[in-house]
């Protein structure tokens, strides 16, 4: 029994050694296959292993961090999931970078060489892509703060535009020609942005009218008021109102002040109210004059031929 035993433990010696030496030892040959850049200390060693290594420590990551997500946006609104996911990227790849920086140390590669050695190409890379930050963070203080939403009217460099997509990067909006402005989010903070929709979709809008000196202005306030009451698209309440703005050098000045819950189509808007208001003048004898001067001309010697 006693040399049963004896053969049994030999055997099991036999089979460890050929595990350790054979197995093993093929299994970390080849880990260890592959190039190493520069001499001595400086020198890094990139190997199968640590390629391996690297994979498994982005797949671990990602499952992570593609969990994290699903239970921060569970119970969120689809806009609202859209942005945290936009943030999320961004966060995302910053991770990927230290999960990689700390996977190169852990596996006894000094990243300091590395870091080092590309400081250069990242102060010229920070220049060249500084803009692309500035948007990227541009994009993260509009999606954390919302002080822009999709299908907000704005205005920025004397283009309107309904927006209809904000990125992390970037946010698009379509104008009134039915044209797509792609805006950098950095636009946002340096510039100046007005927003017709950020409190509420209620504008007042108004409409410069000048008649002819000679008219009668409680005739005129009267026509433009039933002008605006008509009009379908303009708010009952607040109510409109007309203001008589100025004595002007070849008119009198009136403004007709309205609300609007469409201020995108403004412009169609105005359109149509100008074609009543110059048809109910017309029908009253309202007269909208043009600019007129008088020329005075004096004589004040008569040209001789010598």
């Amino acid at each position: 029994m006693a040399q049963i035993f004896l053969m049994i433990q030999e055997g099991t010696e036999k089979i460890k050694d050929i595990i350790e030496d054979d197995v093993w030892g093929t299994i970390k040959k080849f880990l260890d296959l592959g190039y190493q850049f520069g001499e001595g200390e400086k020198s890094i060693h990139i190997t199968v292993g640590l390629l391996l290594l690297l994979t498994i420590a982005f797949l671990l990551t990602s499952t992570v961090l593609q969990g994290i997500r699903r239970f921060f946006t569970r119970n969120m609104e689809t806009d609202d999931k859209l942005k945290f996911i936009s943030i999320f990227k961004f966060i995302k790849y910053l991770v990927y970078v230290v999960v990689i920086l700390f996977t190169m140390s852990a596996a006894g590669i000094n990243i300091t060489i590395l870091i080092t050695a590309s400081a250069a190409l990242f102060v010229g890379l920070g220049l060249a892509l500084q803009e692309i930050f500035q948007d990227i963070i541009g994009g993260i203080f509009i999606i954390v703060d919302k002080s822009l939403r999709v299908g907000d009217i704005i205005e920025i460099d004397n283009k309107v535009g309904k927006v209809f997509e904000i990125k992390l990067r970037t946010t698009r909006a379509v104008t009134r020609d039915d044209k797509v402005i792609i805006i950098p989010n950095h636009k946002f903070i340096s510039d100046i942005v007005y927003n017709y929709t950020q409190n509420h979709k209620t504008t007042r809008e108004s409409i410069q009218i000048g008649v002819a000196y000679g008219s009668d202005v409680e005739l005129v306030t009267r026509l433009l008021l039933e002008v605006i009451k008509s009009h379908r698209n303009v708010l009952k309440s607040p109510k409109p109102f007309v203001i008589f703005e100025d004595f002007g050098d070849s008119a009198l000045i009136f403004v007709l002040n309205f609300y609007i819950t469409d201020s995108f189509s403004v412009p169609r808007i105005k359109s149509e109210l100008r074609y009543k208001i110059d048809a109910e003048f017309r029908k009253h004898k309202v007269t909208i004059p043009f600019p007129q001067r008088d020329v005075h001309i004096y004589q004040q010697g008569t040209l001789r031929n010598e």
